[in-house]
């Protein structure tokens, strides 16, 4: 790790970094994060018995919230124009989880991977704040970068 950090100044205080001499281009980000709970917690969410609504729902509308909300929770995040906000759920019945999935997409001169990391973030506590009341020791687990494209950096694939 000899590169260095963008969002550190000589001094060695935070900055935002600027990008006006960037170049535009097509970016993507996908993020992932897995909730883990209970077999009946699933099974009511699956059914549609938990009380505040359908959980899926509400947490996608929730994440879409959290990626356009991202300069607002990150301090050296730029206020980016999102293009589109895409969400897969993967429910696992063996193992008891939802896996969350965003993609997140742009054309700017700055990337969306903290878009896509706070959209699945958001929408992983929201399913949590949806079903606390019958399962508290629901898990948030492997909030992660899977994918990003764009930029000089290129495209990066998490192994």
């Amino acid at each position: 790790m000899s590169e260095k950090l963008t969002h550190i100044d000589d001094a060695g205080r935070a900055k935002m970094v600027d990008v006006g001499a960037k170049d535009e281009t097509e970016r993507e980000g996908v993020a992932e994060a897995i909730v883990r709970m209970q077999p009946a917690t699933l099974a009511r969410i699956k059914s549609g018995q938990i009380k505040k609504g359908d959980v899926l729902a509400v947490a996608q509308v929730a994440g879409v919230m959290g990626a356009k909300k991202t300069p607002d929770l990150i301090p050296m995040c730029h206020p980016i124009a999102i293009t589109g906000v895409d969400f897969n759920f993967d429910i696992n019945d063996e193992n008891s989880t939802i896996t969350i999935q965003a993609s997140v997409r742009t054309i700017g001169r700055t990337g969306v991977e903290m878009e896509a990391l706070s959209a699945v973030a958001t929408a992983a506590l929201t399913i949590y704040d949806m079903c606390k009341a019958i399962d508290k020791g629901m898990v948030i687990d492997g909030i992660s970068l899977v994918k990003k494209s764009g930029g000089r950096s290129g495209v990066y694939v998490r192994d």
